[in-house]
């Protein structure tokens, strides 16, 4: 440090010397090349004189850092001096115990460095460890936390499903308010218009058989259908002392099989009569190739079984009895037909529909006995109808005679259940499964329309109608959807247009007319709606 002062003088008289100015014969590039050359040579002698000062700093500060050391260890040695001599004089002490001085110094030490090292290990716990809390506590808190926690969920969930449950019956409330209101205008309205409930079994002594008549008439029948039955009674008797009918004429509004003027003869035959004739009716019409219209044929039929001369007066025959006896099984299905207010394909299917269970049925008896099992039963009916619901095989069930108290194995007469009167009425069985076809009809209409989303008196074009088949009923195949459509628009299979074609769109029809038309052909379901993945 002390050899710095003397550089510095030199530095000063250095610069003074070529800060000198210069001799006036010295051209001006010269003058400043030799100043650049001084400035350089400046620069270079303070860099390596601040460096030099640096290194001397750094040795000044090691020294330093030695001595402090140094009297550091001299301290501690001064203090290590004092605790010995200290021991010392305690153990020179006449109150210390006899021991040994050196070892008990030995053991001082030893507990102070033990002591010293157990500080330092507490001041580390503490710092590392203040905030944590035992894992035993921690535990227990989250145990805890997991079960609140799982509570909580469970709450949630309760709650969620009361507050659904809450709307469903808010809804409800609101529907039965509606109901109730509804009703009890009706019932305003009955009890202002309506007359007292009439007394049936005054029936008994008019119609014809006496009561036990009257109660098998009756049975199982509502006032609605007691009417009808009543009306057919009184209708049967009116008919029956009528000898001739009066001509129609010959009106496009008369069906072609009733078009006569004059006086025809009521050829009175009886219910089983007419219901015997009817079945013929049907066998021959499903022997041929049904080319001619039902009504042409029926006609034919008659003209060929009584001959031309009698055919009209068992026309009209025919037509006044079927017309009456609605509650007949066979004549109020031949009327629908002959009348067009059904196709005949409707009773084509449930008679083939009822020969399919009848062959299965016997199939399923191995013995030929004529007995099944309950268990046989609803293997057939699941089969045969694979998308009818479990509630209508119960039904079918029953109607076939099973109850509660049966069992799987319980034996079945299963020709029993299509087995006719002699005036052409079904067991409850195949009555059944009639109710139930055309409840299917109504309950796939109604679907149909909902996915039209129109209203009935609304116009709509066939692919419309065609797309909403497809959706509700996927697994409609080609044929069978152009007969539907065939039937909804009226128009022959030939003339419909394919699926894509600009002359789709132009026809229309009121949907109203539609489902009506539709209701009058055999529509069922092919498949569900949606279709499963293949697995």
């Amino acid at each position: 440090m002390a050899s710095a002062k003397p550089r510095c003088s030199s530095f000063a008289t250095t610069s003074r010397t070529h800060m000198r100015p210069s001799e006036g014969t010295i051209d001006d590039s010269f003058l400043t090349e030799t100043k650049n050359t001084q400035n350089r040579k400046l620069s270079q002698k303070r860099k390596t004189l601040v460096s030099k000062l640096r290194k001397n700093l750094a040795e000044e500060y090691l020294r330093y850092l030695s001595e402090r050391d140094a009297r550091k260890i001299l301290i501690a040695d001064l203090n290590e001096l004092r605790y010995q001599r200290e021991d010392m004089s305690l153990a020179q002490s006449p109150g210390i115990w006899g021991e040994d001085p050196v070892k008990l110094t030995l053991a001082l030490k030893m507990t102070r460095q033990d002591l010293t090292r157990t500080q330092m290990e507490l001041n580390t716990m503490k710092a590392n460890f203040g905030d944590v809390v035992p894992r035993r506590d921690f535990e227990m808190q989250e145990k805890t936390n997991k079960d609140l926690q799982e509570q909580l969920d469970s709450l949630r969930s309760d709650y969620e499903e009361v507050c659904k449950e809450h709307e469903i019956l808010l809804q409800l409330h609101m529907t039965t308010l509606k109901e109730r209101d509804r009703f009890h205008s009706e019932l305003q309205e009955i009890q202002r218009t309506s007359t007292p409930r009439p007394d049936w079994s005054k029936c008994e002594d008019v119609v014809a058989g006496g009561p036990d008549r009257w109660q098998m008439l009756a049975e199982g029948k509502n006032s609605d259908q007691l009417v009808d039955v009543l009306l057919e009674e009184i209708g049967e008797g009116l008919l029956r002392e009528k000898d001739f009918f009066p001509g129609l004429g010959y009106g496009e509004a008369i069906p072609p099989f009733l078009r006569f003027d004059g006086i025809v003869e009521n050829k009175k035959p009886t219910k089983k009569d007419v219901v015997n004739l009817l079945k013929d009716v049907w066998k021959q019409r499903l022997l041929e190739e049904q080319k001619e219209k039902f009504p042409d044929f029926f006609f034919s039929f008659l003209e060929h079984r009584f001959g031309p001369g009698e055919a009209m007066a068992w026309a009209y025959t025919i037509f006044e009895n079927i017309k009456l006896f609605r509650s007949n099984e066979v004549m109020s299905q031949f009327y629908a037909v002959l009348m067009g207010k059904r196709s005949e394909s409707v009773y084509i299917k449930q008679k083939e529909t009822v020969a399919q269970l009848l062959k299965e049925m016997t199939n399923a008896d191995s013995q030929n006995e004529g007995l099944i099992t309950m268990e046989n039963l609803s293997t057939v009916l699941k089969s045969t109808f694979p998308f009818k619901k479990e509630e209508k095989i119960q039904e079918l069930m029953e109607a076939g005679g099973w109850h509660p108290n049966s069992s799987s194995a319980d034996l079945l007469n299963y020709r029993s259940l299509f087995i006719e009167d002699e005036e052409g009425q079904s067991m409850p069985f195949v009555q059944k499964l009639w109710e139930q076809y055309m409840d299917e009809k109504d309950e796939y209409l109604e679907e149909l329309k909902q996915e039209l989303g129109l209203e009935l008196d609304d116009e709509v074009t066939l692919p419309k109608v065609r797309e909403a088949l497809m959706n509700i009923d996927p697994s409609l195949d080609k044929r069978t959807l152009n007969g539907y459509l065939s039937w909804a628009f009226q128009l022959p299979m030939t003339e419909l247009p394919e699926e894509g074609e600009e002359k789709e769109e132009g026809i229309v029809v009121q949907l109203k007319i539609a489902l009506q038309r539709l209701q009058m052909t055999d529509i069922r379901r092919m498949g569900s709606r949606e279709q499963e993945p293949a697995s």
